[in-house]
């Protein structure tokens, strides 16, 4: 077991042997380690399948990537200018020598021929001289080349293998396939590459209380986690089916759940214990085993993750968007990047460094809501060495992406916080707008900042969890948090 790994835990219990009103919630980073596992424990019976390059950008090697020939695969010109053979002065040969085209004859000691970068190297060519470090003459009779510095024998020639030799492995399996791996695959012989199949899976929506379409009225509100959720998974590399609106029928969910083609079911609401909550009871009579069943972690403290047979899994979100995000960042995307073998920053197995005392809350002010994006109110954070690195590169290979808060966030006092954040003037800056049912905040983060147990003062370099896609630090104009005290009040659930 790796040093600070949480010790396995016992097998979880079925569903139907769990209370569900008053259910153990599991510690934030052990969630996170747990749904890793379970995607780990899937992905081993998953053939890889073999794809195009062009198909393959952003996916992982499923297999070690072997050259498949020498790489160069013969004696080319790194230069353009000259091949000689022997000492110079060289008689020059009214031929050349391209990339690409069929070599010249064998040169005899004594003897040059004009070269294009990449061709091939005559036989008995002993080094390439550059054409600026030469010169030749005289205009009449047989020209002769001469050289106008030292010619070292073997310069400017890339020997064949070079680079690699045929069978010589070049990544391992598990390796992010970026453009560079897709040039170096080309360049090594490959047509395809094996990576890992993209796990499959269906969005199911619940609520009677959603609408697909125009303005909110008379206690119906638009469905927010449609669009977004579809889109998301995607972004960390799964194939989704579809996504199918339920409402808050039992048995639709049931038969929706138990029928599912998908290796991964992600479910919207019904995961707490109201009247129309319904995942519990229908994982209950589906005969799945509850992995994760709430998580110490606000917003989203209901979430669950099942296990509905071998390789299939259920993750059941919160309704609340904001809430559903952080129950994709901490259960979803560990699963799904074990899932697909993607390399990515890992949470701390003990979880965050034990958290300093928390900030005494500010009263709230409502200037802060207007507040310059770059003036912060709470006092500057120390400077020190470490904190000058870009905050979105870990300070190690394998550690976890963090960096200094700009402004102090409020904890609960029991659980983690998911807080989303901007990068600024290399602090993460926390934003407004971060309640479990709002997503102006996360719509204009690039990162969502782990907050500890009873919170994090200015200065306290905290985890970061990425979003799957491209942003713009320096771009975002949300308003920040300008004080201790949480937005809109302090609302954890």
């Amino acid at each position: 077991m790796t040093p600070g790994q949480p010790a396995t835990p016992p097998a979880p219990a079925p569903a139907s042997e769990r209370g569900h009103g008053h259910h153990r919630a599991t510690p934030w980073p052990e969630a996170r380690a747990l749904a890793a596992r379970a995607g780990a424990g899937a992905a081993a019976d998953r053939p890889p399948v073999r794809v195009p390059l062009g198909q393959a950008l952003g996916r992982t090697l499923a297999e070690p990537l072997r050259a498949l020939t020498d790489l160069p695969s013969f004696d080319s010109s790194a230069m353009d200018g000259w091949a000689v053979a022997g000492p110079g002065p060289w008689t020059v040969r009214e031929e050349s020598v391209l990339a690409g085209h069929s070599g010249a004859a064998a040169l005899a000691s004594g003897e040059a021929v004009r070269i294009a970068t990449g061709a091939r190297v005559p036989a008995g060519a002993t080094a390439v001289v550059r054409t600026e470090h030469s010169r030749t003459g005289p205009v009449a009779g047989p020209v002769l080349l001469h050289p106008l510095r030292e010619v070292v024998p073997g310069q400017d020639i890339r020997p064949r293998g070079q680079e690699c030799r045929t069978g010589e492995e070049l990544l391992p399996a598990g390796s992010l396939v970026g453009p560079a791996v897709l040039g170096l695959a080309a360049a090594a012989g490959y047509d395809e590459i094996a990576v890992p199949a993209r796990p499959r899976v269906e969005v199911l929506v619940l609520g009677d209380e959603l609408l697909t379409a125009g303005l909110p009225h008379e206690g119906l509100i638009r469905d927010a986690l449609g669009p977004m959720l579809g889109p998301w998974l995607t972004a960390l590399g799964a194939e989704v089916l579809a996504t199918r609106r339920i409402g808050d029928d039992a048995e639709a969910l049931y038969e929706a759940v138990t029928t599912s083609a998908a290796e991964l079911v992600v479910t919207t609401g019904g995961t707490a214990a109201g009247p129309v909550d319904h995942v519990h009871r229908v994982l209950d009579k589906a005969g799945a085993t509850l992995l994760v069943d709430g998580v110490k972690v606000r917003p989203g403290h209901p979430m669950l993750l099942a296990r509905l047979d071998a390789g299939r899994h259920l993750v059941g979100l919160p309704g609340n968007p904001l809430a559903a995000v952080s129950g994709l960042l901490t259960l979803a995307a560990p699963l799904l990047a074990a899932l697909t073998t993607r390399p990515s920053a890992p949470t701390p197995p003990g979880g965050t460094a034990p958290p300093s005392a928390p900030t005494a809350p500010s009263p709230p002010t409502a200037p802060a809501e207007t507040a310059p994006p770059s003036a912060p109110t709470a006092p500057s954070p120390p400077t020190a060495p470490a904190e000058t690195a870009p905050p979105s590169a870990p300070t190690a290979p394998g550690e976890p992406l963090a960096a200094p808060l700009r402004d102090g966030v409020q904890g609960h006092p029991h659980d983690t916080r998911l807080v989303p954040v901007v990068h600024r003037d290399g602090l993460v800056v926390p934003l407004h707008y971060n309640g479990p049912a709002m997503l102006r905040g996360i719509a204009a983060a690039d990162a969502m900042a782990v907050v500890p147990p009873g919170g994090a003062e200015p200065g306290r370099r905290v985890e970061l969890l990425a979003l799957p896609w491209p942003t713009e630090p320096q771009a975002a104009t949300a308003t920040p948090v300008s004080s201790p005290a949480p937005a809109q009040g302090a609302c954890f659930t």
